[in-house]
């Protein structure tokens, strides 16, 4: 099988870093991302369709990073670019917003179990903050209870002290605790009567480099009713998960109720808007906070999030990348074991977190990583992965032929590893 090279990438990032700090900056840039060894990975794209990219030397992938999560039913999808040519051709980003605005806010309460109003962004973290904003705001309260792990964006409040750029006033008011650990919530809320404004986790747990975590029986029901008991505002981070476990939203999908839920992503299958969606005792809350961008009501977004969410419901999206998913993982741990590799898989099957456990350095994964993606399929190391609904059996076939081939060189390296 064709091994892939990157010299049209590596020249690029050479130029990049003259003029743009890293090269590619933040998660996905190789100096602080997860393209581990850099050799491995292409840098820069030329072109998307479906479930596939083609890096600007030609390679093409099977991306199961889907764009990190916006890709939901295919790059180019055309019924949501048809919608947004017909924007486009009306207006985009004007003095007014337009009436898609309030289709998209009746889209989204019509979809969204929890939902009684939206809000709209761009990213992810502006509606984690904002949703933070509102608690604070409904209840006279500074504290924030956080898990361990959980990633909320990039705002000073939802990095950790240490980092550069962060001060202790920054996060002096959140509080730690351990996933599925319900007695640290308890604790917490004991230790600090009256204070807490806001519970915010993501649905379930998929921090980096670790193993991700479902809820475990009965542990969102115990953290709705504290919440409830003490006047404590719920608020679900759905940006990575959302309509890929449910459209009704993934507080539905687990039952329960969020008081606040906030989605991207997926939202507009790659088009850029976020939501925050609310229960009614938190509209007016909300409409007392100021909050805007420059961009927020731009139209050709919403128009894509109404084909993007419809589109999503009709073809029931959720339940085709869960079952994908699954197909697929199961594949991935048959082949691996084949060579003796216990490739574990933990979290939702549509996005789910997978490592090699034979040892403990993280080593042997990112071998495999780097071998599956120099033969056109896409992974990242101690990320979550993603499914699209793009994506066909074949794909899949394809995918499990190449892990194979990955498996068995990195086994002919290691013979010492077992099977």
């Amino acid at each position: 099988m064709k091994t892939y090279t990157y010299p049209q990438s590596q020249e690029l990032f050479k130029r990049a870093g003259k003029v743009i700090p890293s090269g590619i900056y933040g998660h996905l840039g190789p100096s602080q991302g997860c393209y581990i060894p850099t050799q491995a990975f292409p840098f820069f794209l030329e072109r998307a369709q479906g479930a596939y990219m083609w890096d600007v030397d030609g390679n093409r992938f099977i991306d199961y990073m889907c764009a990190y999560g916006p890709n939901v039913l295919g790059y180019n999808d055309p019924d949501v670019d048809q919608a947004v040519r017909e924007q486009m051709q009306i207006g985009n980003c004007t003095t007014l917003p337009t009436a898609k605005m309030i289709e998209l806010a009746e889209l989204l309460v019509d979809t969204v179990d929890s939902a009684d109003w939206a809000f709209f962004a761009k990213n992810g973290g502006d509606v984690t903050s904002f949703a933070l904003m509102i608690a604070r705001a409904a209840t006279d309260r500074p504290k924030a209870i956080l898990f361990k792990g959980g990633y909320h964006g990039v705002a000073p409040w939802a990095q950790k002290l240490g980092y550069p750029g962060i001060t202790e006033a920054d996060t002096e008011n959140n509080i730690y605790v351990r996933w599925n650990h319900f007695e640290d919530l308890e604790q917490a809320v004991q230790q600090y009567p009256g204070q807490i404004a806001c519970v915010m986790a993501t649905p379930y747990h998929h921090p980096i480099f670790e193993d991700n975590q479902l809820p475990e029986y009965g542990f969102w029901q115990k953290v709705r009713k504290l919440c409830t008991d003490h006047g404590i505002v719920l608020a679900i981070d759905d940006v990575r998960c959302g309509f890929r476990l449910d459209t009704r939203g993934s507080d539905h999908y687990y039952g329960f109720k969020a008081d606040l839920i906030c989605f991207c992503k997926a939202i507009a299958n790659g088009w850029n808007v976020s939501a925050l969606c609310g229960i009614d005792g938190l509209k007016e809350v909300a409409s007392s906070v100021m909050y805007t961008g420059s961009y927020w009501l731009s139209a050709v977004p919403f128009a894509a999030a109404i084909a993007t969410i419809t589109k999503l419901k009709q073809i029931d999206g959720p339940q085709t990348m869960l079952e994908k998913g699954k197909k697929l993982t199961d594949g991935l741990r048959e082949v691996g074991s084949k060579y003796g590799f216990d490739l574990k898989i933990s979290g939702e099957s549509s996005l789910w977190f997978m490592r090699i456990t034979n040892d403990d350095n993280l080593v042997l994964h990112q071998e495999w990583v780097a071998e599956c993606v120099r033969r056109g399929v896409f992974f990242t190391n101690h990320h979550n992965q993603f499914i699209n609904c793009a994506m066909t059996d074949a794909d899949i076939s394809f995918t499990l032929e190449v892990a194979e081939e990955a498996f068995k060189v990195v086994k002919e390296r290691h013979p010492e590893i077992g099977g």
